[in-house]
């Protein structure tokens, strides 16, 4: 991991610890934790959408998007963008965000399930990571190689660590 990301990374776990805003990394940073070899491009991390407000004094200078309703063919989130020294942080609404199911022609909701956070130590600080087999379940909905990658990464994970594979 560059240190590009673990800069941002710390910066903003450090604002979401101070004002008490639950979260979880998502995404390929996620699926690297576990194990997964490719190329990180940005930091997702899922926060409750009421406690957006709680963070805003602080990061208002490094916002690119929202915070606001983003909506394409395949995401539908509360979302804010940030660009902290080079490096994208993207915070996603954790219990209303969606993900449109091309095989189902429908939306699913992706609630974040905070209970089942596993708590990583990186660089000297502890980080709130989802679930593994909440991560695969949200890459199977999508598309690229890359998230097949992860997805066998994150399996292999849980197999050495004789946990179960949904």
């Amino acid at each position: 991991m560059n240190q590009k990301i673990i800069t941002a990374l710390k910066w903003i776990i450090d604002i979401l610890n101070r004002n008490k805003v639950r979260y979880q990394i998502t995404g390929g940073l996620a699926a690297h934790f576990y194990g997964a070899n490719r190329k990180v491009n940005d930091i997702d991390l899922d926060i409750p959408e009421n406690e957006f407000d709680k963070i805003l004094p602080e990061i208002r200078k490094y916002i690119t998007f929202g915070p606001a309703q983003y909506k394409d063919k395949k995401w539908d989130v509360k979302l804010i963008t940030l660009n902290y020294r080079g490096q994208e942080i993207d915070l996603g609404g954790a219990f209303e965000a969606k993900l449109y199911d091309d095989i189902k022609k429908r939306w699913i909701p992706i609630p974040a399930d905070f209970s089942k956070i596993k708590v990583m130590k990186v660089n000297d600080i502890n980080i709130n990571v989802v679930d593994a087999n909440d991560l695969i379940d949200y890459k199977r909905l999508l598309e690229g190689e890359h998230q097949t990658e992860d997805i066998e990464a994150v399996k292999r994970y849980l197999i050495k660590n004789k946990l179960k594979v949904n």
